[in-house]
């Protein structure tokens, strides 16, 4: 029994290296076995794809990661995107220009834990993030919160650079936004957003979507918004669209199981049902809208928890292709889409 049990130890060792040796297990960034991102080409990983407020096991809330040339830029960042990034076939340090489609905290929650996390490992050189207005004051905010642990580190010797040096955000209009030698990126106003006249947000704040041109790939991320005509010409003609998508019935349905929609004034309720109308996409309005702009492909992200474990969306899939010729394909985290590449 003795002789049985060692060789058994022994075997689950051998396994237990083969596994950390393998780059689709590697947890950390720095981490050297794991695969690293190709030289040339561009690459998109759907770091996070559930859409907020709700959290789930399973999947991490929205965040990209595009990848040109071996560099990395993020597209949104909330909750789990840091370590989501530890398993992705870049370094952390590596990560210089992150974009927000928007202030809401599904898509802006995880920047604080990134930017904190980018510092401690001793990067030096500046991290700026892009977005709407408002993007410059919730980086000056992240900033603050972590001071307290950046002037620990500072006193102890193991860090000297203050983390205000490295974190930079710029409010930015629409048209043109950012240039350098990998891409070249596009913004418009969507209709994520409706304030009444006289609420706090009204003519504040404003909801993005982007155009990222490559040397070899267009792709568009609407980030969370409704019909939009200026979402579709922005998509004219991409290889990629990374499309929000909801369903108002069973966003409704998990309210009501929740007991949400029970405590909800009638007023609450009419303007619930009209924000996911008319300021988010449903399958049918991603369909159509892919089939005007005459994309390529689209990805469908930002997915609601629909009370399903392991819920794959594939009927969301299934109703795009009424109106759209194209590849529909339905993204998970972490899920590699190297447009070179097949994808089941």
């Amino acid at each position: 029994m003795h002789r049985k049990a060692s060789w058994l130890v022994a075997a689950a060792v051998c396994i237990g290296l083969v596994a950390l040796a393998h780059p689709s297990v590697a947890q950390t960034g720095g981490d050297k076995t794991k695969a690293q991102a190709p030289a040339t080409g561009t690459r998109i990983i759907t770091l996070g794809t559930r859409s907020g407020p709700n959290l789930t096991p399973g999947r991490a809330q929205s965040s990209n990661l595009l990848i040109v040339n071996g560099a990395p830029y993020i597209i949104d960042a909330g909750d789990g995107v840091t370590r989501r990034i530890a398993k992705a076939p870049i370094k952390l340090r590596d990560i210089g220009t992150i974009f927000i489609t928007h202030g809401h905290d599904d898509h802006t929650s995880g920047l604080g834990s990134l930017m904190s996390a980018e510092w401690d490992i001793n990067r030096t050189k500046p991290i700026d993030v892009y977005g709407p207005p408002g993007t410059e004051a919730l980086v000056k905010a992240a900033v603050q919160y972590f001071t307290l642990s950046a002037e620990i580190r500072i006193s102890d010797g193991t860090r000297t650079i203050p983390i205000s040096q490295v974190f930079f955000g710029h409010d930015v209009g629409i048209g043109l936004i950012f240039q350098d030698t990998n891409i070249k990126v596009t913004a418009v106003e969507n209709t994520h957003f409706y304030f009444p006249p006289g609420s706090p947000a009204y003519g504040k704040h404003k909801s993005y979507a982007y155009r990222f041109e490559t040397p070899d790939k267009v792709i568009v991320f609407t980030g969370d918004t409704g019909p939009s005509d200026a979402v579709t010409e922005l998509s004219k003609g991409a290889d990629i669209l990374v499309s929000e998508v909801t369903s108002v019935d069973e966003s409704k349905e998990q309210r009501v199981k929740a007991g949400q929609w029970q405590v909800m004034s009638a007023d609450e309720r009419a303007n619930y049902i009209r924000h996911m109308k008319e300021e988010h996409l449903t399958p049918d309005e991603v369909g159509k809208m892919a089939a005007r702009a005459d994309a390529k492909m689209v990805i469908l992200t930002h997915l609601a928890n629909s009370g399903v474990p392991n819920d794959n969306y594939e009927r969301y899939a299934t109703v795009v292709q009424k109106y759209f010729s194209g590849r529909v394909l339905v993204a998970r985290d972490m899920k590699d889409l190297d447009p070179l590449r097949h994808h089941s």
